[in-house]
């Protein structure tokens, strides 16, 4: 198995976990670090929408916090009719560990459909740079 379909396939298990008592939408990532590491999560909803926690913003959690400090790789999947992106606040999260090179896959729950460089959904990257 390729690290992609085990990526695609992990992110789905993470998908089937979501709580989403809420919206119904089920979202999953998975990330694969520098170090060729995969680490996954799902969307936590809330009673109060803005406590929740993204998919991407999960799995970049369980990345920093096992030691690997750069995205190689994220793919997202959901269990909408139409392909999830990252949101904004999510693409500066990942902004936060990639490189120019970090590839963002979207699949539904068999294949990858679309994929992008982070520059592409983040044009205009707020970048730890600045600092």
């Amino acid at each position: 198995m390729s690290k992609i379909e085990e990526m695609l396939e992990k992110a789905n298990v993470a998908k089937s976990n979501a709580y989403a008592p809420y919206s119904k939408f089920y979202v999953g990532a998975a990330i694969l670090s520098e170090n060729n590491n995969i680490y996954t999560s799902c969307n936590v909803e809330n009673v109060s929408f803005p406590c929740g926690t993204c998919a991407e913003a999960g799995a970049i959690a369980l990345m920093i916090s096992s030691g690997d400090k750069v995205i190689k790789e994220i793919l997202v999947t959901s269990s909408g009719k139409e392909l999830v992106y990252p949101c904004g606040a999510c693409l500066q999260r990942i902004r936060e560990f990639a490189t120019t090179s970090t590839k963002i896959h979207l699949a539904d729950d068999k294949k990858i459909i679309k994929t992008y460089l982070l520059k592409d959904l983040l044009p205009q990257q707020f970048s730890p740079k600045e600092f």
